[in-house]
């Protein structure tokens, strides 16, 4: 299984986080809040086959590295994935709004632009403006919305839309983040852990701990863990698929 949204750079002892991933065979997207943190980053995936590295600029850090796009556009074409990206809505990020729509412009006109990209997408109170941003590029197909915290109505368009949506045992311990995922479509949903920033009964999460949500993903859809496990892994097999062949596609 892959955890789809981890901050792998930001574990205290990342290289051994890394280390332990790959003997226990977890996949990771490794997102950057940065992207001046690429090349450290990056050099976290050397020589480890299940760590894939995202290009990203989070929304709470748009206005401080917003001059760092330069950055994201040059490193763009090294990878397939994209993120931490997005928009923040909670009071403290109103202040530079604008920096952060400029931003996440930016990064869906460049990922429409060129091939296609599995995109990690940051909405808290936010959701309606990052639908507003993703129906002006209907060529990007592969957006995730992660840890998605909006409404129900604001759900229902994501899923019109198309979108996936990543999901860990820290959303599930709350009662809401559980309404929201059991009204998600289950060919829809991929598992994260948003670590080391999560935290399950104040335990940070590591990737390999994405196995707690299969308990609870399995009594929302009254199948068992089995089942659970069966239809995440179709559903990451199904979306990396489209972006491998997207990359077979002949260009015009």
């Amino acid at each position: 299984m892959i955890d789809f949204h981890c901050h792998l750079d930001l574990y205290q002892s990342a290289p051994a986080v890394a280390d332990e991933s790959q003997r226990r065979d977890v996949g990771l997207l490794s997102v950057t809040t940065t992207p001046s943190a690429w090349g450290g980053t990056t050099r976290l995936a050397k020589g480890r086959s299940a760590i894939r590295t995202a290009i990203g600029l989070h929304p709470q850090l748009a206005g401080q590295r917003k001059h760092e796009l330069v950055l994201f556009d040059r490193y763009l074409a090294s990878t397939l994935f994209v993120g931490e990206v997005g928009l923040d809505g909670s009071p403290e990020c109103r202040g530079f709004w604008d920096d952060q729509l400029e931003v996440f412009d930016h990064v869906l006109q460049a990922c429409s632009s060129g091939g296609e990209k599995v995109i990690s997408i940051h909405s808290r109170r936010a959701a309606k403006d990052v639908l507003d941003q993703l129906d002006r590029y209907d060529r990007i197909k592969t957006p995730i919305l992660h840890w998605f915290s909006g409404s129900r109505s604001q759900l229902k368009r994501a899923v019109e839309r198309e979108c996936w949506f990543s999901v860990g045992p820290a959303m599930l311990a709350g009662a809401k983040g559980r309404d929201l995922v059991a009204a998600m479509p289950n060919d829809k949903v991929l598992l994260e852990t948003d670590g080391p920033f999560a935290q399950v009964r104040r335990q940070g999460l590591n990737p390999w701990d994405i196995t707690a949500a299969l308990g609870p993903l399995a009594e929302l859809w009254g199948v068992t863990a089995h089942e659970t496990r069966q239809r995440i892994e179709a559903n990451e097999r199904a979306l990396l698929a489209l972006v491998t062949d997207a990359l077979r596609r002949p260009t015009n």
